[in-house]
């Protein structure tokens, strides 16, 4: 750096801050900063040979009146007038002005850009270091066009000095984040990837970041950074603090770089075996010094020594695949969970809950129990509560699950408010999960509604009606523990809704009993009726009905509650039409009839359990997500098999409506519990749900016998059985020699269209499905990237094998649309569930869709299935929120005949305003409100994101609900994608 002149010092400045700082009140700093601007203002225009010091000096004071909270509306011409400088000083400010002053939109921008491109000519290292440092910190996208060709070659030019190189990494990373789309891949990356053999480690550290960052979008092109991150790792981790003398933070060796060059790593697989032998060294040498005598009790040593620990133990665990490095690390971690740092022991609980999903480390995780138990009892830090208790539903398996639960039992009476709910839910999963004795399920609910009535939602008490109904041998035990609980004076009232549902279904189980006798159970539930809410009553009634079917010696008494004034007179429309229907049905219908119309509710289907969907929701992916995955792969169900998904509180719905198939709406009204406002409130609410594509069942059951044709009464579940081939019992010799053709591809299963139509604004739910084979998926889509996961399920008793399944895309959609699939098992168990991930990436925008083909072996024949799959250009859409004016704006600029597409289409469904907009927003656009002049009109906005580009599309829809007719207008900047997104989006309505 050039030394600083005499005349550098800006005394004038100085006297100035020491003025703003005397001010004693701010009408006297205003005075004095106005006279301040005046007097600048008057030098800039009235001194046309102003100097170079004279100019920085007055932009300096101008830049701190900004700082101050001032607007400044000139002085920017001199500012970059100063970059012109050769002076360092006087060029330092000048860019000091513009990377705070000057935003993207600026009239000077091309000024600027060529004042740093003639700074970036000059080889001088001292002005490309202010260049690249303002290009850094403006970051606009127009800065990002100009210059993001030309710093890549900055950067691995061999004659750039190291300082250069540093700023010309970190620059290219702040334009890669804010302009992806910008930056372009090239010869250049392949000898990025070598800088981190540079003798120079702040030149390695500012690449390390950068090469992270892009491997995270494009593995393939860096994958050969690891064997090189690998090298210069272990050179860092085996040396001594001496010889980088330079780099070393406390003694410990360049942390900083150890932790970028650990965070590089967790982008990739294990290494070769050559190269993970080498990384297999670094980590134990990690762990090792871990175990070693602090070399300083200065906190600062500390906090570097154990950053690059828990980064090793964080790349341990991605890759989990060497048994005695994880096993090394827990019991790392487990001597950081009694630390007196707060901070080491959050962290220790937050990675061994990670640990405790991996099959070779789970074990060793359990043998802390006891320590993480009695963190949770006497741990001050709520967070670090909060871990202990995920740590503890991490490690729960059925050797240790009723300690567990005791134990989060007994902590819930006394835990903070802002965790009860989320301890309830676990502890619910848990007891349904890994209960043996169904009667310690049943015990367990019961204390946790007694405990935490108010944090016991409305999942958890469906589900424990749903397990009781499906399981015979727990009826007459949990009616008459209810029994018992609902005798106690005060009764949260969650416990009467469980009550009043399972006594009036198993009530008669525990009648024979005298002193639960059913003019007895009456009287306990109805003594409670009057201290409950509108919906417990609804349910209430319910229940008196089924007793009126039950017990015939109370049905006079009950006729008398149903024909009094508070019940048929009552304010509330539910409670009313009740007491007036259930009155009228038990007086009139004979006893057959009330036996066949209130009879027994049948199983309810399984599914997901709203349980664990509640808690994921609750807490964020990659967290209880990933850890029940994991877990659900190597555990055991209640009975010893494989693990089934429990049924969710959409199920509990969807099960009474399709039971009550074919039935009378007395029996819907007598037995629905009051979940919503009647049953017609609720399919309302599933509809909704399913087009918003939130699928009410958001992930897949293992799969059940083949459904009955009247299974799916509202025509929202499942496609019907549709058969893929003949029977395995048909066909003779000659037809299996001749459909045994493995090569072959079948044509397209019927349905499938109408199936890919229904997942355009959806992006969970089954796909296909018949007498063999049911296909389900869940997916999710960022920007230009998307997961999806396919579940292919075999719904016979008999093994499939040779089973293939293959994506075939189209030339052109090859070109536009990477995809990248992880091979299955050829082989699916009767009964069982496979589970395929694909990759995607959309490189540019395409019109046709992958076709699915599945082949295998059943029983000897071979079967052949293809579907499409649904993976549309919308699902590439995110949302953008605008006003109305910019909305507008941006309309009248995307007004050329190429750009615009209309299409006008009679309604195919219901013109329901609150679906039209769940679709809409389901489709990926936002749903912008108050824009349209028209409030009838549904108007969006939104941007397709690809490798290549990004498009923007503006879309209105306007309905006629006379001529039952809409017209849809989108506009893009291109026309391909206008006409696509018109055609995808035409068909839901």
């Amino acid at each position: 750096m050039p030394a600083v002149s005499k005349g550098d010092g800006m005394r004038g400045l100085a006297v100035f801050i020491s003025d703003i700082r005397n001010c004693k009140s701010k009408e006297a700093e205003i005075k004095r900063i106005n006279k301040e601007l005046a007097n600048i203002r008057s030098k800039f225009k009235g001194d046309k040979a102003l100097d170079g010091y004279s100019k920085k000096k007055y932009v300096c004071k101008l830049l701190f009146i900004f700082l101050l909270g001032h607007d400044i509306d000139f002085g920017h011409m001199e500012a970059v007038n100063l970059l012109s400088s050769n002076r360092y000083t006087e060029k330092q400010i000048g860019y000091l002005f513009i990377s705070v002053l000057v935003n993207s939109n600026s009239e000077l921008i091309r000024l600027i850009n060529n004042a740093i491109k003639n700074d970036l000519a000059s080889r001088n290292p001292t002005f490309m270091g202010l260049a690249l440092h303002c290009i850094a910190n403006v970051g606009s996208r127009e800065m990002a066009e100009a210059f993001a060709g030309e710093i890549p070659k900055i950067l691995v030019a061999g004659d750039t000095m190291d300082s250069v190189k540093q700023s010309a990494a970190l620059c290219l990373l702040r334009l890669y984040r804010t302009s992806p789309d910008l930056v372009p891949m090239g010869d250049w990356t392949s000898r990025v990837v070598h800088l981190l053999n540079d003798q120079h480690l702040g030149v390695v550290t500012a690449a390390t970041s950068l090469i992270t960052t892009l491997a995270q979008k494009n593995p393939e092109e860096f994958k050969t950074s690891v064997s090189l991150a690998v090298s210069r790792l272990s050179r860092i981790v085996t040396s001594a603090s001496t010889d980088l003398q330079d780099y070393t933070y406390y003694f410990v060796p360049a942390p900083w770089l150890s932790v970028k060059l650990l965070r590089l790593l967790q982008c990739y697989p294990p290494p070769d075996p050559a190269v993970r032998g080498r990384l297999t060294e670094c980590l134990e040498t990690v762990l090792n010094k871990a175990q070693e005598p602090p070399k300083s009790k200065k906190v600062q040593h500390s906090n570097a020594k154990n950053a690059v620990l828990f980064e090793a133990i964080s790349l341990i665990i991605h890759h989990d695949s060497e048994p005695n490095l994880l096993v090394r690390a827990c019991n790392q971690l487990g001597q950081f969970l009694q630390h007196r740092e707060t901070n080491l022991r959050y962290l220790a609980l937050e990675s061994m809950c990670t640990l405790a999903s991996s099959e070779f480390s789970h074990e060793a995780v359990k043998t802390h129990i006891e320590t993480v138990i009695n963190a949770l009892k006497t741990e001050r830090d709520v967070s670090v509560r909060q871990r202990a208790v995920d740590l503890l539903y991490a490690m729960c398996d059925r050797s240790n699950a009723q300690q567990i639960v005791a134990e989060m039992l007994s902590y819930l009476e006394t835990a903070d408010y802002s965790i009860r709910e989320e301890i309830v839910l676990k502890v619910a999963i848990l007891a349904e999960k890994y209960a043996v004795d169904y009667t310690w399920y049943v015990d367990t609910i019961l204390n946790l509604i007694r405990i935490a009535g108010d944090y016991v939602s409305e999942e958890v008490w469906y589900r424990v009606i749903q397990i009781v109904i499906n399981r015979d041998d727990v009826q007459g035990y949990a009616a008459k523990t209810v029994f018992e609980a609902l005798q106690a004076p005060a009764c949260h009232e969650n416990l009467v809704k469980v009550g009043g549902y399972i006594l009036g279904e198993f009530g008669n189980l525990i009648a024979g009993d005298p002193r639960s006798s059913p003019l007895i159970q009456f009287n306990l539930l109805h003594s409670k009726f009057h201290l409950c809410s509108v919906p417990t009553r609804a349910l209430l009634l319910s229940t008196y009905i089924k007793f009126v079917n039950l017990f015939p010696e109370v049905k006079a008494t009950i006729q008398d509650v149903l024909r009094s004034d508070s019940q048929l007179r009552n304010a509330d429309v539910e409670l009313q039409q009740r007491a007036v229907e259930y009155l009228r049905l038990s007086t009139v219908a004979s006893t057959d009839i009330l036996a066949t119309v209130l009879e027994e509710m049948p199983p309810f289907p399984e599914r997901e359990s709203s349980i664990l969907a509640k808690l994921k929701k609750k807490k964020g992916p990659n967290t209880v997500t990933d850890l029940e995955e994991a877990k659900r792969e190597r555990s055991a169900d209640v009975n010893g098999g494989p693990e089934p998904a429990p049924a969710s509180a959409a199920g509990l719905h969807t099960g009474r409506l399709r039971a009550c198939a074919g039935r009378s709406w007395t029996r819907l009204s007598a037995h629905s519990p009051p979940f919503g406002r009647g049953t017609l409130a609720w399919e309302a609410s599933v509809l909704s749900g399913l087009l918003c594509g939130r699928s009410v069942f958001r992930t897949f059951f293992p799969v059940q016998s083949t459904p009955s044709p009247s299974a799916d009464l509202l025509g929202l579940g499942a496609t019907p059985p549709a058969p893929a081939g003949p029977p395995p019992s048909s066909g003779g010799l000659l037809v299996d020699v001749f459909s045994d053709s493995p090569s072959a591809v079948a044509p397209l299963a019927p349905g499938s269209e109408d199936n890919f139509a229904r997942f355009v604004c959806k992006n969970n739910g089954v796909l296909f499905e018949n007498q063999l084979l049911q296909i389900g998926l869940k997916s999710e889509f960022r920007q230009n990237l998307g997961r999806m996961f396919i579940f292919y399920g075999n719904k016979t008793s008999t093994q499939f094998l040779s089973f293939t399944p293959t994506l075939i895309c189209s030339d052109d959609l090859q070109t536009n649309l990477s995809l990248q699939t992880k091979p299955v098992d050829p082989t699916v168990d009767g009964g069982a569930q496979v589970q395929q991930v694909v990759n995607i990436e959309c490189v540019s925008d395409f019109t046709e869709a992958p076709v699915l083909n599945i082949q295998f072996r059943y029983g000897g024949t071979f079967q052949n299935v293809s579907v499409k799959l649904p993976i549309t250009l919308n699902k590439f859409f995110q949302p953008t929120e605008m006003a109305s004016q910019d909305f507008f704006q941006r309309w009248k600029q995307l007004s050329s005949p190429q750009q615009e597409v209309q299409n006008i289409f009679k309604a195919k469904h219901p013109m329901d305003t609150e679906i039209t907009k769940a679709k809409i927003i389901g489709f990926g656009s936002a749903l912008l409100e108050d824009v349209d002049p028209n409030p009838a009109n549904f108007v969006g906005a939104g941007i397709i994101h690809t490798r290549t580009t990004q498009i923007g599309c503006l879309l209105r829809l306007e309905p006629n609900l006379q001529a039952q007719m809409y017209r849809l207008t989108l506009r893009t900047s291109k026309e391909a994608v206008s006409r696509r997104l018109c055609a995808l989006l035409s068909e839901q309505f």
